[in-house]
């Protein structure tokens, strides 16, 4: 019965995954991206500092994490539509494990600005801008796994 309902559903729970994705990655782009400019042109507790934590917690908060936990939701009913994995193959596993860096790395970003919070960041801006480079490699990861399925 659920089988039916999500192999009926496919089209839609693809869809909203993909949208889901899109969100996700927008976000994981642009919150080190802030903490560049946040590192590199705020003075700690000045009207800047303060405005630069809001627009970092709303971007995690509002975007990134319901992406994040519509994502998984959407994702996990894709793998348990009947048809659409087969585990014998490479292809999911790169994928899972590539999913499971970028949920790892959304978790590092929510501490760094947690970091930023309190005042005890301790990353330079050029060391965020070379972070600012692994949702990249994951989304390489994962667009080839499903794709070329290798």
């Amino acid at each position: 019965m659920i089988q039916d309902f999500l192999a009926e559903m496919y089209p839609w729970t693809k869809s909203l995954h993909v949208i889901s994705v899109i969100a996700w990655m927008a976000g994981l782009f642009y919150l080190p991206r802030l903490f560049v400019y946040h590192v590199e042109q705020v003075e700690r507790g000045s009207p800047t500092d303060a405005m630069f934590q809001v627009m970092e917690r709303r971007l995690l908060k509002a975007i990134i994490n319901p992406a994040s936990f519509a994502t998984w939701i959407f994702g996990l009913g894709l793998v348990f539509t009947p048809g659409i994995v087969s585990w014998g193959e490479i292809w999911p596993w790169t994928k899972a494990a590539a999913v499971i860096g970028m949920t790892l790395f959304h978790h590092w970003l929510a501490r760094r600005r947690k970091d930023f919070v309190k005042g005890t960041n301790q990353f330079t801006g050029r060391q965020y801008r070379m972070m600012n480079e692994v949702p990249t490699i994951l989304m390489i990861v994962i667009v080839f796994s499903v794709i070329v399925k290798f």
